[in-house]
């Protein structure tokens, strides 16, 4: 009679042992060690090359409406002052009016690398700044100046390694692409028109490797060292705007609900409702890459997900940031219209909302998710642009494996893994052209770097800026040497 309720007491032992078993076994994988690498580089050379770029005020706006045409010329035409080796070897074109497509020529023509950064910037409020936002001012060890984060410094790079390789007599066993547009800022046209160039020619990539990712402290649970993160996704981007109608009126006598109410009652419902909690491929990598390196109760908890994600998902819901953009399609409020009087009730309030939306989901679909969370027939729900998530780059390649490789040769211990990237991108057109398609941008960025990304005071070490080039060089060597 008392077996019954033996066994009720053992099922939670033995469910705590399978736990803590599995997470004993939830442990890094071997791997092949990979010895660093010396690269002799010419840092002030490299550090004065972004200087000069980051003097050209690169700015793009929407429709390319009040720009300075004569910055990206400038810029242009400095690149053979600053990189004569590279104009010498490598046929360059202009795409448009801004983008600039190179042809590094190799022993056979297929299966090219494609590198890719955009040279133009964000706009910079000078009053916020502690100087010049285009300097380009190196002082005290640092480069400072609009574009030293994102992405002159990636495109400097780059040219900076072809020109060290070219100075070394190097000739790459395959053809290798420089392509850098000029309006990535403003999702502009300049990456498809040098994609669509490509395809007419029948390229076909080995891969390729855009901004992106980058070394990074603290990324993860329970994880104490560095991890270079390997973009190999996209979310999609959506914006809509919520529109609520009403009576207006004199703010002495308001009514029960104005515009406003009704707005910020769908703004609450949507908060409430939240997207789907969802473990894609990419996010189910990293995962698998960095849990193991954590500590045990975390390993714990990332190696029986089984029965802890619901526990993740309050957390991760709880806390919201990038672990949470990592696990659901998300909603960020961020343009609001309503009256311009302070004491009159306007007749209609707007409001639009951005949503990053998860691999595996649409764009389509998000418009039948929000509108039922708003659930409110006086908010129209209305589709304004937007781009469906990318497909996920596989990470068993040649190109893979040289990145990998690559990071381990300059920096030496970091961790490696794939990730979801949130933002957006030019990479994610090279998808017409190649399956391989990985962001990167070779650099470790602490916390407050990733801040100056569109912030204020933007600035790189001299001594950073000289290993991005030294990771690009490694990169373009290795994958020289890869089979495809």
């Amino acid at each position: 009679m008392q077996s019954p309720w033996i066994i009720l007491s053992v099922l939670p032992l033995l469910l705590l042992a399978v736990l803590i078993l599995r997470a004993v076994r939830f442990r890094p994988r071997r791997e092949k060690p990979v010895a660093p690498v010396s690269v002799p580089l010419d840092a002030d050379a490299a550090a004065r090359a972004l200087s000069a770029l980051v003097r050209c005020p690169t700015v793009s706006h929407p429709g390319g409406e009040g720009e300075d045409q004569a910055a990206f010329d400038s810029f242009a035409a400095l690149l053979p002052q600053l990189f004569p080796r590279v104009h010498a070897a490598c046929a360059l074109e202009r795409v448009g009016s801004k983008g600039l497509m190179y042809r590094w020529p190799g022993t056979r023509a297929e299966h090219p690398l494609i590198l890719t950064a955009h040279l133009d910037v964000v706009p910079a409020d000078a009053s916020a700044w502690e100087g010049d936002p285009f300097s380009g001012e190196i002082r005290d060890g640092i480069i400072h100046g609009r574009g030293t984060l994102d992405t002159k410094c990636t495109l400097s790079a780059i040219l900076t390694a072809a020109e060290t390789l070219l100075g070394e007599g190097f000739t790459p066993a395959r053809d290798v692409y420089f392509c850098f547009a000029g309006d990535e800022e403003v999702m502009g046209h300049g990456a498809r028109d040098i994609v669509a160039l490509l395809e007419a020619r029948g390229v076909k990539p080995l891969c390729v490797v855009d901004e992106g990712g980058a070394i990074v402290e603290r990324v993860f649970p329970g994880v104490s060292r560095a991890a270079a993160l390997i973009g190999v996704a996209e979310k999609g981007s959506v914006h809509y705007t919520l529109t609520a109608r009403a009576r207006g009126g004199h703010s002495s006598a308001p009514l029960p609900e104005t515009p406003v109410d009704i707005l910020a009652q769908a703004c609450l419902s949507i908060r409430r409702k939240p997207f789907r909690f969802r473990i894609t491929p990419p996010a189910a990598q990293m995962i698998d890459s960095l849990a193991r390196h954590s500590t045990f109760v975390y390993r714990l908890i990332f190696a029986n997900l089984w029965l802890f994600a619901p526990a993740l998902n309050r957390l991760v819901r709880k806390s919201g940031g990038e672990l949470n953009a990592l696990l659901r399609t998300t909603a960020a409020f961020t343009v609001v219209r309503g009256g311009d009087a302070a004491n009159v009730l306007p007749p209609s309030a707007k409001l639009t909302v951005n949503l990053r939306v998860l691999p595996g989901e649409t764009v389509e679909g998000t418009l039948a998710a929000l509108q039922r969370k708003v659930n409110d027939a006086r908010v129209a729900v209305e589709w304004l642009e937007g781009e469906d998530p990318t497909a996920c780059s596989g990470t068993d390649g040649a190109g893979y494996a040289a990145l990998s490789r690559a990071i381990h040769e300059i920096y030496p211990g970091v961790l490696i893994s794939p990730y979801l990237m949130i933002a957006g991108s030019d990479a994610r057109h090279y998808e017409r052209i190649c399956d391989h398609v990985y962001r990167f941008c070779g650099m470790p960025l602490s916390a407050e770097e990733r801040l100056m990304i569109h912030g204020v005071n933007e600035r790189i070490p001299v001594a950073k800026q000289a290993d991005t080039a030294r990771f690009f060089l490694r990169l373009i060597r290795n994958v020289q040497e890869m089979g495809a």
